[in-house]
C-alpha cells in the first residue's frame, strides 16, 4: 500500500503469514514495499523540478509515514518470525533524524531486524533517500545457510557484488520495483556469479493505490494532482522470479499479485562452486584486493572532552 506505511505493514504480515503456513522459511518483498516505490519521480512531468509543491508534499508524507529504530509498528512481522522460526524480507523507507533512506530489512527469528541502506539511490532517487554506508553490509546466518540483500542497481556495482559473495551468501534477495528484463538477467548473473540462490522480488503498483493511499493517510491537493498527471495506470509490473546457482529460473511471476514458492536444494550451491568460486580459486588475491570500510558514516559526533 503505497505511503499508508500501517496498511502495508498489516498486508504484508498478512502475506508473509501466508507464505510460512505453505511452508517458506524465507519470504521476500520488494524494494520500498513498506511506503511504495516512488514512480512518480520517472512517470509525473515535472515531479523534479526545483520546489515542486506535490514533490514537497509527498516528501513530508513519506518522513511522517516512514520506519524508525525500534518502530513498533514492525512488531507483527517480528514476531511471525519468532513464533515460526521464517525470516522475511522487506523494502521500506526509513527514517534517521530528518533524513530517509532505502531500507531492505531483514527480520530473523529471535533477534533484530538486519538492516541493509541502499549505497547509492539511482537517478531521480536522490531526491528522496540519502546514501547508506558500510555499516549495513552482511549476512544472517540462518539454520539453513546464509541470507542477505541488495537492492536494485546495487547489483550493477561489482565491488558491492563482490563484498557479498565474500561473505558467502546461500540465499540472496534482490529488491527490485519491477524484475523487468535487464533486472532479470542482473539478478541471474548474481546468482551464477556468487552460486547462490536468488529471490528477485518486484511490486505490484498501480496508480489507483498511489490515489488511495494518498487519500489514507490525509490527502493532498498538490500531490493528487501531481499523480494525476502520471500517463500509465499500472506503475510496478511484478515480473518475481526464483533462481539457481546456475541461473537457472526454478518459478517466476507474472504482472499481477502473487506468491512464488520454490524448494531449494542447498548441495547445488557446492556443487556448483567445482567449477566457478569467484571468492576463492577463481579469484587473485594477488592482483586484486577489496577493502570494505564497515564503520557507521553519521557525519557529527559528540565528545564529552
Amino acid at each position: 500500500m503505497p505511503l499508508d506505511v500501517g496498511a502495508g505493514i498489516e498486508k504484508a504480515t498478512r502475506l508473509a503469514r501466508e507464505a510460512v503456513e505453505g511452508g517458506a522459511r524465507l519470504v521476500a518483498f520488494g524494494e520500498t514495499f513498506l511506503g511504495g516505490y516512488p514512480l512518480w519521480l520517472d512517470e509525473a512531468p515535472g515531479a523534479a523540478l526545483w520546489d515542486h509543491p506535490g514533490t514537497k508534499a509527498l516528501h513530508a508524507i513519506m518522513l511522517d509515514q516512514a520506519v524508525v529504530a525500534n518502530d513498533e509498528r514492525l512488531l507483527p512481522l517480528q514476531e511471525l518470525c519468532d513464533e515460526s522460526g521464517a525470516c522475511i524480507s522487506i523494502g521500506a523507507h526509513e527514517r534517521v533524524r530528518q533524513s530517509l533512506y532505502n531500507n531492505q530489512l531483514l527480520f530473523r527469528p529471535g533477534d533484530a531486524p538486519f538492516d541493509h541502506r541502499k549505497l547509492v539511490p539511482t537517478h531521480g532517487e536522490r531526491l528522496i533517500w540519502m546514501r547508506g554506508d558500510g555499516s549495513t553490509l552482511g549476512v544472517h546466518q540462518a539454520e539453513w545457510g546464509r541470507a542477505g540483500n541488495l537492492i536494485c542497481w546495487e547489483h550493477w556495482m561489482p565491488l558491492a557484488r563482490a563484498a557479498m559473495h565474500n561473505l558467502g551468501e546461500s540465499v540472496h534477495v534482490a529488491a527490485w520495483p519491477t524484475v523487468r528484463e535487464e533486472y532479470a538477467l542482473a539478478s541471474r548473473h548474481y546468482a551464477m556469479e556468487g552460486r547462490c540462490f536468488v529471490l528477485a522480488a518486484g511490486l505490484v503498483q498501480h496508480k489507483g493505490d498511489l490515489l488511495d493511499g494518498l487519500a489514507r493517510v490525509g490527502g493532498n491537493a498538490e500531490a493528487k494532482a501531481l499523480f494525476e498527471e502520471i500517463e500509465d495506470e499500472q506503475l510496478n509490473r511484478g515480473g518475481s522470479m526464483v533462481i539457481a546457482p546456475d541461473a537457472k529460473v526454478l518459478s517466476t511471476a507474472g504482472e499481477g499479485e502473487e506468491t512464488l514458492f520454490a524448494e531449494l536444494d542447498m548441495t547445488e550451491i557446492g556443487q556448483g562452486l567445482a567449477s566457478l568460486d569467484t571468492d576463492g580459486h577463481y579469484s587473485r588475491p594477488d592482483v586484486f584486493e577489496l577493502n570494505v570500510d564497515t564503520r557507521s558514516r553519521d557525519g557529527v559526533h559528540w565528545n564529552a572532552d
